[in-house]
């Protein structure tokens, strides 16, 4: 087998570790000094100086930060709004790096495989950028390219996320993200995997097969590596074209959105993990949803998915005993009456609009940048007298793909019967046909 020259080199773990090292060091710093002084701003400073420090850090510890900031329960409301604010997008390699990049993936005629390829990236982000292309057989493609060194910078970036966790612990004790770590760490060297990102998308495009409103892109195996993927170019419009639509208008793509997310979560045990508003084009007339970029999907165990189904029917009946029995099927342990109190505080929020039955929106009155901040302050201070608590693994994206999802639906503004639309995903659910079916459905996708 021939040498991978990108391999986790420990030359490019080292310069990487000492860059990103210095960084979280600066801001370590900074929060002993505002310790030391204090005053009602020092957490405003501390977080300011770790968004700083992460600012200059592109790739995958700043993408890290993003995830934690899309949990809103899991940082303090200053350093979450901080880090939220962090840039994804990286300034697009020029055409030079482009034509390197493609002749390693598919050797030196690369370009003679395609009848038309844009030098100029269409998008660019913390991993690697996607250009337009023709086929030979005229079809329209998008071709993803992996920048170089990732698997070298994940791996150190990887080792300095626990600085980062241990750093939030000494700012606010009450909750315990050990298990985050492990858990951010397996999800960003799955998207570094570009041939288990084809495994992804084929999962969804056998789920979505003839449903005439969801779209999922299919791959071009022969134009693919683990480092470069290209899949059909999906036309569309981003989300945000819609706000101004009129209600039923805006209504149907909110519709097609929860299908396309609940409705793989509740027959096969899987979501998308990154529910930001670039993932979803729609057709001008909003009549069909493309679902893009498969990097970050998270397959549960059918155990965690019934404990999710299990939590919804014990929150409605008000069945103390069920609610535990849920949490504890997640994974928290060491539960008393005033945890799962302060659990079910978060939990009637998430849960909120499918145990309401009637037309609503998610949560009026909130902005979509503000949807979960003010509920998870009220957990955030319950747990710093009952905690303290850890937070499971499987917890993490789950709650990070629903809180997205709600920010989605409040930027469209729609007003749907949502508990409905649970329900009817959940017709016929049951733990061990779930199971089966998503042993099936991995294995068809070659993700087995």
């Amino acid at each position: 087998m021939a040498k991978d020259p990108e391999r986790d080199r420990p030359s490019g773990r080292l310069g990487r570790f000492a860059k990103v090292g210095l960084g979280l060091s600066g801001a370590a710093a900074t929060y002993g000094t505002n310790l030391v002084f204090g005053g009602q701003e020092a957490d405003i400073r501390n977080a300011k100086a770790l968004r700083a420090a992460l600012g200059q850090m592109k790739g995958p510890l700043m993408k890290a930060a993003q995830m934690l900031a899309t949990v809103p329960d899991l940082l303090p409301p200053e350093f979450a709004k901080e880090l939220a604010e962090l840039q994804t997008n990286a300034p697009a390699m020029g055409w030079p790096f482009v034509r390197r990049r493609m002749a390693a993936e598919l050797g030196p005629d690369w370009l003679a495989r395609f009848a038309q390829f844009t030098p100029e990236a269409a998008a660019a982000a913390s991993f690697g950028q996607v250009h337009q292309a023709t086929g030979l057989n005229g079809a329209r493609l998008a071709v993803k390219l992996q920048y170089p060194d990732m698997q070298s910078a994940v791996e150190s970036d990887l080792g300095q996320l626990r600085a980062l966790f241990a750093l939030f612990r000494r700012i606010d004790s009450s909750i315990d993200p050990s298990q985050m770590a492990d858990e951010i760490a397996e999800r960003l060297r799955e998207e570094l995997d570009y041939g288990r990102e084809a495994g992804h998308m084929a999962l969804y495009g056998q789920f979505f097969a003839g449903h005439p409103g969801i779209v999922v892109p299919q791959s071009v195996p022969d134009l693919s590596t683990h480092r470069l993927l290209t899949m059909d170019w999906l036309e569309g419009q981003g989300l945000l074209t819609f706000k101004s639509a009129p209600l039923e208008t805006r209504n149907r793509i909110a519709s097609l959105l929860f299908e396309a997310w609940w409705s793989p979560m509740t027959h096969i045990g899987v979501i998308h993990g990154d529910p930001h508003l670039g993932n979803y084009t729609l057709t001008p007339d909003a009549e069909r949803l493309n679902l893009l970029d498969f990097g970050c999907v998270r397959i549960f165990p059918p155990k965690f998915v019934a404990g999710v189904v299990r939590l919804y029917r014990a929150l409605l009946s008000e069945d103390r005993l069920e609610q535990r029995a849920a949490y504890e099927s997640w994974g928290f342990a060491n539960l008393n009456d005033d945890l799962i109190d302060v659990l079910n505080v978060w939990a009637r929020f998430i849960y909120g609009p499918l145990l309401d039955d009637r037309v609503r929106t998610v949560a009026d009155g909130v902005a979509p940048g503000d949807y979960g901040r003010a509920e998870a302050f009220k957990v955030r201070q319950a747990l710093k007298e009952k905690g303290p608590i850890t937070i499971p693994r499987e917890f993490v994206f789950m709650d990070r793909a629903a809180i997205g999802l709600g920010s989605a639906f409040l930027h469209l503004g729609a007003s749907l019967n949502w508990r409905a639309l649970f329900e009817a995903s959940l017709e016929g659910f049951d733990e061990a046909v779930l199971a089966q079916r998503q042993a099936e459905a991995l294995k068809a996708a070659g993700l087995a």
